[in-house]
């Protein structure tokens, strides 16, 4: 059974940073798409960065140059960087799995985690 449970989340004022986790488990990975996702109160689920298993990724414009998706295959373990964050990154924060190449939606994500929340104050 393939899970996936994410960390690293918390509290910090703006232009702080933070890492995310998300420790995998049940399948080999590397063959999977990998993603991070953000949904805020009252918003709709957003894509905020995907990798693919040959490393290319792909970064939502509103986050480009501030965070850094990677990924240490003899962990399991995807993370994302996050930098010089902005009150408008305080979010509930995702990790999402696929077999093979990522999906354009969120809603074609087969595997998630249970989240962690990241509040970015003023």
């Amino acid at each position: 059974q393939v899970q996936l449970v994410e960390s690293g989340g918390g509290s910090v004022q703006a232009g702080g940073s933070l890492r995310l986790s998300c420790v995998v488990s049940g399948y080999t990975y590397i063959n999977y798409c990998m993603a991070w996702f953000r949904q805020a109160p009252g918003k709709e689920r957003e894509g905020v960065v995907s990798i693919e298993s040959d490393g290319s990724t792909s970064y939502v414009d509103s986050v480009k140059g501030r965070f850094t998706i990677s990924k240490d295959n003899a962990k399991n373990t995807l993370y994302l960087q996050m930098s010089s964050l902005k009150p408008e990154d305080t979010a509930m924060y995702y990790c999402a799995a696929e077999v093979g190449y990522c999906p354009p939606t969120s809603y074609e994500y087969n595997y998630w985690g249970q989240g962690t929340q990241v509040t970015v104050s003023s």
